[in-house]
């Protein structure tokens, strides 16, 4: 159990946006190199993240690829838990999201498809953000602005608003599952210099040299059968299109029984 004395040692970090210190440091001062800015050290940062992955980042090696001093980057940023919340944020401005006040007519399941489609891109594009996500308060401009027009498009449902936050849920959480796996089986992929496919393949080899398995296998291979797609990418695209109509009948299904 966390006694009071050590959480007044270590007080509960909650985030750069209400701190103070997001607006700080835009145009260097005080002798700061001038091709520095917290945008740029943000921008390598997330290039930083893409290449080499959460593990090994470090502000060293952010300050070794903007070739300057760890102490410059110190100057716009007081911490490396507040760059990456800065990281996340900005990887959130890459969604392309609809216009949550559009005409009724807007149909809210293609809009809510198009926004699940994205999260997910960007949850396979970034692997590094999947853990960052439960990590941080997630309220930097870019995350509100995709938080608030999930509500906006979940409220157009015709849920009572007492299941929205479920409905959110179900379909955000089923999204941050599936692009997280999906995201990090291609990492392993890459890290062992193999194609999706040939990975998958390798690995259905090995598992039958597994004779205790052969049963799983043998209705896993039925089922995949069934489903349909020749390569690993096919059958992710189908599996989360289905899932997605399956999550979103659901919802159907409830405005029905909430009536």
């Amino acid at each position: 159990m966390v006694r009071a004395a050590d959480r007044a040692k270590r007080p509960a970090r909650t985030s750069v946006w209400l701190e103070g210190k997001a607006p700080r440091g835009g145009a260097a001062r005080g002798g700061q190199p001038s091709s520095l800015d917290r945008d740029r050290i943000t921008e390598v940062t997330v290039r930083l993240l893409d290449a080499e992955g959460l593990a090994k980042f470090s502000m060293r090696r952010l300050a070794a690829e903007l070739n300057v001093t760890a102490m410059s980057v110190y100057w716009y940023v007081d911490t490396k838990d507040d760059l990456l919340e800065l990281a996340l944020d900005a990887v959130f401005g890459e969604l392309e999201l609809p216009d949550p006040d559009s005409p009724p007519g807007e149909d809210w399941r293609d809009q809510l498809r198009g926004i699940a489609s994205g999260y997910r891109n960007l949850l396979v594009r970034h692997p590094w953000v999947s853990p960052l996500v439960g990590t941080f308060l997630n309220i930097g401009p870019n995350s509100v602005a995709f938080s608030r027009t999930v509500q906006r498009v979940i409220r157009k449902t015709g849920l009572p608003t007492h299941r929205l936050t479920g409905a959110i849920s179900a379909v955000f959480q089923f999204v941050y599952g599936f692009g997280t796996i999906e995201g990090h089986f291609m990492l392993r992929c890459a890290e062992a210099g193999m194609s999706l496919d040939e990975y998958f393949q390798e690995a259905m080899s090995s598992i039958k040299q597994a004779p205790e398995l052969d049963d799983v296998l043998q209705e896993s291979t039925e089922i995949m059968e069934a489903r349909g797609g020749t390569t690993v990418a096919e059958m992710y695209e189908r599996d989360f299109h289905f899932a997605l109509d399956l999550v979103i009948s659901g919802i159907e299904a409830m405005v029905l029984r909430e009536g």
